[in-house]
């Protein structure tokens, strides 16, 4: 399940740094630079948690969270640059959850959204397994693979291979092992099918197909994906 979080804030910059840190939580955050966008955001889309600057232009965030709180009770944190105890406790008596000064470190706010999501959803978080080497990443969970940021189309097959090779950059693999990984049958000598498939598997993932940097045979043993 993917989580909505709902984030208003006008400065832009801020919202952007902190996509790149919930994107790695099976979060989606929905970004709003002012308090009108933020309320129609919120009707729209139906966030599992809001995220409301409270200087903002329009609507600042007290006003959003007055209008929210008239529809729905779901988690709410304040952002704002001010430390005054007047501002906390307004936004507590408003019915916010939470309440982070600016300047943040963009991994607290994760942990405090995590901590809403847990207390009022069954949030669980996903320990996402990535191979990085050279350019190239492969998601285990998402069956994507990109290079240089650009995700490149791989065929399962193509896929099962290159993630057996790169889970262990460095060891051999017997064609027998690769067989048995990715079609779960024994090895009948059948050299061209395997061929075939690492030829077009070099052929997306390499600069230079016909002189691999990455996927290498070895010959007489198999094949691996080399260390860095």
């Amino acid at each position: 399940m993917i989580y909505k979080v709902l984030t208003a804030d006008d400065e832009v910059e801020l919202l952007q740094v902190l996509e790149l840190y919930v994107a790695k939580e099976n979060i989606e955050l929905i970004k709003a630079e002012d308090g009108i966008q933020a309320w129609e955001l919120f009707q729209k889309e139906q966030p599992h948690l809001v995220l409301l600057d409270i200087m903002m232009p329009g609507l600042d965030g007290f006003a959003v969270l007055r209008k929210i709180r008239t529809v729905s009770k779901v988690p709410a944190i304040m952002l704002t640059a001010r430390g005054e105890d007047y501002d906390k406790i307004l936004g507590l008596e408003l019915g916010a959850d939470d309440y982070i000064t600016k300047p943040y470190n963009p991994m607290e706010v994760v942990a405090r959204i995590k901590a809403q999501l847990r207390r009022t959803y069954d949030y669980q978080e996903v320990k996402r397994k990535v191979y990085e080497h050279f350019d190239l990443q492969l998601y285990v969970q998402e069956g994507i693979v990109k290079k240089r940021g650009e995700t490149i189309e791989l065929t399962k097959t193509e896929f099962l291979i290159l993630k057996l090779l790169m889970e262990s950059p460095g060891r051999i693999y017997t064609k027998q092992q690769i067989y048995d990984y990715v079609w779960g049958e024994d090895y009948f000598s059948d050299d061209n099918t395997l061929m075939v498939h690492i030829s077009n598997l070099r052929a997306k993932i390499e600069e230079h197909p016909k002189a691999p940097k990455c996927l290498k045979t070895v010959k007489g043993l198999g094949y691996k994906f080399e260390k860095e």
